[in-house]
């Protein structure tokens, strides 16, 4: 396949969640008759159950369209991309492999919190934007209005903006002509050494690793001797080639091209996204840079629900990093739970759906624990710890400040609903940073507040609030002193680490005393007692009390004097101190669960 390069348009489509992204890259994939009357289904892209289901985009997905335009073939590469705020790496990733992006708007829902900041992405890596205004077709489609909210956010003009609809396939052919002359072709050299990055990769379980790459510099050939640049391993290249709808293997890729490479790798930790590939006796001077590690928001737990699953576990988890590479891992143990994982994620829906993978595609049976954040702790020798679980904090006296990420949270809503959100802003002990009004009765407020009030239920109640209306975006933005303390919880006195929370002192009395409650309801009844208490170092804050199954022992004294009946309920008692001591408390799985799902 001779081309040259001018021929070549490499793309992404950005989009806030449910703007229609999916559907015009079908419409996109029919139209260049990338895929047969046959084999197409709706959303072709969202391969994963999982996003068929929510209809959400969680992967990013490359596939290579041709397009005959004024009777030259032109080879276009679609990277499609998630919409959700916790997938943003994944959007990251796709922007550093291409040289535009088509931004597309929904004509009802106009621009939103979420599009403003892929754009931002994309602005950095100069790519060049393509408006598209989807969902035309709606009777409720508010075309001026958004047209001006898309001028005012990249600052073109109203004619450059492409009406479209992913449904009817209105305009598809307008955004194809509109990529080919706006976008401008791969910039690189053929005649270098080989400079290419890895922007994604998945396990075959039959053909080890396949890592999906694009090249921005020389030429690579099948069976060619291959290095990793970041790893410094060395790999033959058995089969090489673009991603159609099937893969399709090729001789050679040249600078510009996008494509896979399966070399029999079988160790996950060997391809790291990001990573460049190059020859191994004419390496290229300098890795390719474009986007940097991820730093995960949101910490937890992830044990195998039986014991021996550990190992199981582990390997699963090193396939999920290949496809997914913003989670990351370490071992951890814990008293009451075993051997496991502390697992960081990107945000809670990703917490969510990587349970979800975990569990239909490796068929892994886990119990997650309460999800936190990492805090920086000052001791009173002046060094800095990080802590991602509070089992992990320094003993009370050795503590001298500990402090918590903040963020920045931007919200974009309908103006009715701008009371309730600011309540729940400031609930959330955040501070109103500004506040703008926009045409067409929205608001835009940002608001600085700790990450760890965003952890839990932040999202769902926000949705509630605005009935779904608005829409949120973050970003980190450093570590603030906060007032937190650690809250244990003791099961007949010993403490079930998998419990303990770092939380701020104002909300730990209310919080010690629903765990206490809600385990009471939990933990079966003994032959003694059982106290459940919440503590704060040594001070005991909540008890509760599960009473003792007692056999009546009095039951055969009729009549007679009292203290016939106070020696048998004494020796009762003695027996009953005597079990406390030597009985141990097995919490059970529903308890730890129903702690977590608190809220």
């Amino acid at each position: 396949m001779e081309h040259k390069m001018q021929h070549i348009r490499n793309f992404s489509i950005l989009a806030h969640i449910d703007h229609g992204k999916s559907t015009l890259a079908d419409r996109l994939l029919q139209y260049t008759k990338s895929v047969t009357e046959r084999e197409y289904h709706d959303l072709m892209l969202d391969d994963m159950e999982l996003e068929r289901e929510r209809g959400i985009t969680i992967k990013s997905h490359a596939i290579l369209m041709d397009y005959l335009h004024e009777n030259q073939k032109y080879y276009l590469n679609l990277i499609d991309t998630p919409g959700h705020v916790d997938f943003s790496y994944e959007v990251s990733r796709s922007i550093a492999a291409c040289e535009g992006a088509l931004l597309v708007v929904d004509a009802v829902q106009g621009v939103q919190a979420q599009t403003i900041s892929n754009v931002y992405l994309a602005i950095d890596h100069d790519l060049e934007i393509i408006p598209v205004l989807n969902k035309v077709d709606l009777e409720a489609a508010n075309k001026e209005v958004v047209k001006d909210q898309i001028v005012e956010l990249i600052g073109c003009d109203h004619d450059d903006i492409i009406e479209a609809s992913g449904k009817t396939g209105l305009g598809v052919q307008n955004i194809l002509d509109a990529i080919i002359e706006k976008i401008p072709p791969p910039v690189g050299d053929e005649q270098a050494p080989l400079q290419a990055m890895i922007f994604d990769s998945v396990f075959n379980s039959y053909r080890g690793i396949e890592a999906y790459f694009r090249v921005f510099n020389g030429t690579i050939h099948k069976g060619d001797h291959v290095q990793f640049v970041n790893t410094g391993k060395d790999y033959h290249a058995d089969d090489i080639g673009v991603l159609r709808l099937q893969k399709e293997s090729r001789k050679e890729l040249n600078a510009g091209d996008v494509g896979y490479i399966i070399s029999g790798i079988k160790a996950s930790y060997e391809v790291k996204v990001g990573d460049t590939i190059t020859h191994f006796d004419r390496p290229c001077e300098k890795a390719v840079s474009g986007f940097e590690d991820v730093k995960p928001m949101v910490f937890a737990g992830i044990y195998p629900v039986n014991s021996d699953d550990y190992e199981e576990l582990r390997v699963s988890l090193e396939k999920l990093q290949l496809n997914d590479a913003s989670l990351t891992f370490e071992p951890e143990n814990s008293m009451a739970l075993g051997f496991g994982f502390r697992c960081g994620f990107l945000g809670l829906l990703h917490m969510e759906i990587i349970q979800e993978r975990l569990d239909r595609e490796y068929d892994m049976n886990v119990i997650t624990t309460v999800p936190n954040v990492s805090y920086v702790v000052e001791t009173t020798d002046g060094e800095e710890v990080e802590v991602h679980n509070p089992s992990g904090l320094p003993e009370e006296k050795r503590i001298e400040i500990i402090k918590e990420p903040y963020i920045n949270a931007q919200i974009i809503t309908h103006a009715d609903f701008i009371g309730s959100i600011m309540t729940l802003c400031l609930e959330k002990r955040g501070t109103l940073k500004n506040q703008v009004f926009q045409p067409n009765n929205r608001v835009e407020v940002t608001f600085e507040m700790p990450l760890a009030e965003i952890v839990f239920d932040f999202y769902d109640k926000l949705k509630s609030l605005s009935k779904g209306y608005a829409s949120f975006d973050y970003f980190q933005t450093g570590y603030k002193e906060a007032k937190l303390v650690r809250l244990d919880i003791l099961i007949n006195g010993n403490m079930v680490d998998a419990l303990s929370t770092l939380i701020h002192r104002d909300h730990a009395y209310d919080f010690g005393k629903r765990t206490c409650e809600k385990l009471k309801d939990l933990i079966p009844r003994q032959q003694f007692d059982i106290a459940i208490q919440a503590a704060i170092g040594g001070k005991i804050i909540a008890r509760e009390t599960v009473k003792a199954l007692r056999k009546d022992v009095t039951a055969k004294c009729y009549g007679g004097d009292v203290t016939r009946k106070r020696k048998l309920l004494e020796k009762q008692k003695k027996g009953k101190k005597k079990m406390r001591q030597v009985g141990n408390v097995e919490v059970p799985q529903s308890a730890f669960m129903a702690v977590f799902r608190m809220d």
